[in-house]
């Protein structure tokens, strides 16, 4: 039997020889997991609430997401868009159910949701300006929105970090603040077609819309026929609490993009266009191969399943609150380290007032995983079903951590 010791050095050794030099990742390989549990090649046991970004909604290998996946691999995984099959029509029936009358469209992640509603808003404008190509194409986002690394997810993400290298970007896009009405309506002109934010910014440090600012930019849409498309990739899917974290400030969306949670670990994205919209799409003008394949969608009805059946949106409601609460009181015992504590339900972050890189390895030696997200945040993204006794421990495993630097 091959030694653990064998394993992780010759794993290190493929990585450093074989593997894009793209991600500064930590020297930890895992293996396997279960639950909010993962595993390392050397035993170690880790609660994790990085859910690979916000992607294992119900945690590693939930018995009946495995079930449906093995299932569906017998049976058939991939036929591609020129044909149907009743997964796909299923999934689209299950999404419209949450996010209201309107069509689905199928990829394989947020980027090309994402990528997707700005093509949608290019379709508009053209309708908008009467039928004349790049007349109307402005879409305003926020400043420190992340929308994904395709070109146009870059250009709608005024960051230079993510932007360095690939100039120019795509043209049309400007930024308003988060939160600042005003900055918006300063923005519109004749040549704007849609309005395009995230309900959580989530890479730049959890900052939520606010109820207020979300019914303004409807009232705005409204009034100069712009669409208002939502990027609910990281915090839609139950995760907030709602199946859409927009639901809380009680707002219609023209379109959504998801993904990360929707298929569970599997890969899939959608986006949900409302009824009066749908057919600016129309055969030829967008497609994808593998979007929407038997597969994916039997992963992604498998997580609906368990979401409805063990009415996990419930259970993040309500344990969310004492979870918060807790984390809060970090702040409180520790203001020299935490700056504090802002999110929804299992998205949350930690304001540090510091490199967050140490804090996250000195959690993972205590045994829990969390990533880092922008401005010294460290993000916590437990499963959906991540019970009220791992998130006592995820906040033990943060005060152990910062006890011991004080």
């Amino acid at each position: 039997m091959t030694s653990p010791s064998i394993v992780r050095t010759v794993t290190a050794e493929l990585y450093d020889a074989h593997v894009l030099k793209n991600y500064a990742r930590p020297a930890l390989t895992l293996v396997r997991g279960r639950g909010a549990q993962v595993w390392d090649d050397a035993g170690n046991a880790y609660l994790d609430f990085t859910s690979g970004i916000a992607v294992s909604a119900l945690g590693h290998c939930h018995p009946h997401w495995v079930a449906a996946v093995q299932r569906q691999a017998a049976e058939l995984i991939h036929v591609s868009n020129l044909f149907r099959n009743p997964q796909q029509g299923e999934l689209a029936r299950r999404i419209v159910g949450y996010a209201g009358p309107g069509r689905v469209f199928f990829c394989n992640s947020g980027a090309e949701a994402n990528e997707a509603l700005i093509k949608l808003a290019r379709l508009h404008g053209v309708q908008k300006a009467g039928g004349e190509d790049g007349k109307c194409y402005k879409i305003i986002c926020a400043k420190n929105a992340f929308h994904g690394r395709t070109f146009g997810g870059m250009s709608a993400t005024p960051q230079e970090k993510i932007q360095k290298g690939f100039k120019p970007m795509v043209a049309g896009f400007s930024f308003g603040e988060i939160n600042n009405l005003e900055s918006f309506a300063a923005l519109i002109d004749a040549d704007t077609a849609a309005i395009f934010v995230e309900t959580i910014q989530g890479e730049s440090g959890i900052n939520p819309c606010t109820p207020e600012f979300l019914r303004g930019l409807r009232a705005l849409c409204d009034q100069h026929n712009l669409l208002l498309l939502l990027d609910e990739v990281q915090c839609g899917v139950g995760r907030t609490g709602r199946f859409y974290s927009f639901e809380h400030a009680g707002v219609t969306p023209d379109a959504i993009g998801m993904a990360k949670g929707l298929g569970g670990g599997f890969p899939i994205g959608a986006m949900w266009v409302r009824e009066k919209h749908a057919e600016l799409f129309h055969p030829g003008n967008h497609g994808t191969t593998f979007g929407g394949t038997p597969l994916a969608c039997a992963a992604a009805l498998a997580v609906l399943d368990v979401i409805e059946r063990d009415k996990l949106m419930e259970k993040v409601r309500a344990q969310s609150g004492p979870w918060h609460a807790a984390l809060r009181q970090l702040a409180a015992d520790f203001p020299q380290h935490v700056a504090g504590v802002r999110g929804f339900g299992y998205l949350v972050g930690v304001q540090l007032k510091s490199d967050p890189a140490p804090w996250l390895a000195a959690l993972r030696e205590r045994g829990l995983l969390a990533p880092s997200a922008g401005g010294n945040v460290v993000r916590l993204l437990p499963p959906l079903n991540a019970t009220a006794e791992e998130l006592a421990k995820s906040v033990e495993i943060f005060r152990a951590a910062l006890a011991a630097k004080t």
